[in-house]
């Protein structure tokens, strides 16, 4: 006789366990306490298996019955229920492993140990939670290039055309890491290159100009901020460097004996150690700065917390008090500013401002002459600059004119 729900509710714990049978192998096993089992019974090669189901009320009778009906379907095809129901569990598991999150998930943490910055992490976690929502539990093999281009498509359409890119770029080289670890075969992201709309390329704002630098060293010496961010602000345009390498400076990258800042692989852009000769300026401006290690690791704390480097927001926050507005200057600006004067000079070589302003050349053999070949040059150059910049703050009357450029392999 088939179970009826109210004597499965009825079912009551006893001094044993105990069956209640339903039909086709299908019953309920009631333990001492109460607890209430789902069981089938069946038969494989002369041999008795029993298949769990659930727990009730977990599990209802209507469920238990379509179990036991799938469980018989597989029975019929000569296949063991049991086993059957292992391997499902085990492609579940590998689905899950490989879908696009587990793998993107694999890659942020790969990434991450090779050195990017907590910055960079930031970034990536934000682009891929984005795309995450839509197919992050998809397997990652099964991806199609229209499936991702919907998802860029809506980015496209809240006008964020650079961050679609990028966001294409990333899912490329998680495509690409899937394929290296054997879960995908190939990188759909490549595919829609070109289909995306090209951002606008961004010029952040600088002041190039000699009589526009001397105005903008004058109004920072006359700046009444906080004395370390005036200090900042005093030192950025002598070492140009980029303002996050700036912001994260420690006390352990300097070697004022041999006037030196490294910068660390980890902080920089291009992932290769900068090194940056300090002028006699440059030190005398550090040495303003009214704390030391013991205090705070970084030169340029925040003001809440000395465990961490001031607000990226800080430089063109300032800037903007001493009167420049956005498109005017930027704290990045202080980079093309040094890099347009010091090639208007034209006694420098190019490659050697080139490395100093640490871009990186895209051929490996090229990079590794250009970054020993002009040390010296570079050091020259730096106290040079520094020199240069004293004389535009100091008002002194710019002259403009026609310098002799280096030749061609000179």
């Amino acid at each position: 006789m088939a179970l009826t729900a109210v004597a499965i509710r009825n079912a009551k714990g006893r001094a044993k366990p105990y069956k209640l049978s339903d039909s086709d192998g299908l019953y309920l096993l009631v333990s001492p306490n109460g607890a209430r089992y789902w069981r089938m019974n069946y038969r494989r090669f002369g041999k008795q298996k029993t298949l769990s189901f659930g727990v009730y009320p977990d599990t209802g009778l209507a469920e238990a019955r379509e179990q036991r009906d799938a469980a018989r379907k597989v029975l019929a095809r000569g296949e063991d229920p049991g086993e059957r129901i292992k391997l499902d569990r085990i492609a579940a598991t590998v689905a899950a492993s490989n879908s696009f999150k587990a793998v993107a998930d694999e890659w942020l943490e790969k990434v991450e140990r090779e050195g990017r910055s907590a910055v960079t992490m930031k970034k990536l976690r934000w682009l891929l939670d984005f795309i995450n929502t839509s197919i992050g539990k998809r397997p990652i093999a099964s991806i199609s290039a229209q499936e991702l281009l919907v998802m860029l498509r809506k980015m496209e359409g809240k006008g964020r055309y650079e961050t679609a890119k990028r966001l294409r770029s990333t899912c490329s080289q998680i495509f690409r890491y899937a394929i290296a670890t054997a879960r995908a075969e190939r990188d759909v992201a490549a595919d829609l290159r070109g289909a995306l709309i090209a951002p606008q390329p961004v010029h952040r704002a600088a002041i190039t100009g000699a009589e526009g630098a001397g105005g903008l060293l004058r109004a920072i010496e006359t700046f009444e901020g906080h004395v370390n961010t005036k200090a900042a602000l005093r030192l950025l345009p002598h070492v140009f460097v980029r303002p996050g390498e700036l912001r994260h400076a420690e006390w352990a990258d300097f070697d004022f004996d041999k006037a030196l800042w490294t910068i660390p692989k980890h902080k920089t852009k291009m992932r290769r150690d900068h090194t940056i000769p300090l002028s006699r300026q440059a030190i005398a401006i550090l040495e303003t700065i009214e704390h030391d290690a013991n205090y705070s690791r970084y030169l340029f704390p925040s003001l809440r917390s000395v465990d961490r480097p001031m607000s990226e927001n800080t430089i063109n926050a300032a800037l903007r008090r001493m009167g420049f507005a956005q498109d005017e200057m930027t704290g990045h600006g202080f980079r093309a500013m040094a890099a347009t004067l010091l090639n208007e000079m034209g006694i420098w070589h190019p490659d050697a401002i080139e490395r100093q302003l640490a871009h990186c050349d895209n051929n490996s053999v090229r990079r590794a002459y250009t970054r020993g070949e002009y040390w010296e040059e570079r050091v020259r150059m730096m106290q040079h600059w520094s020199d240069h910049l004293d004389f535009l703050r100091d008002g002194a009357k710019v002259i403009k004119g026609e310098f002799r450029k280096r030749k061609a392999g000179k």
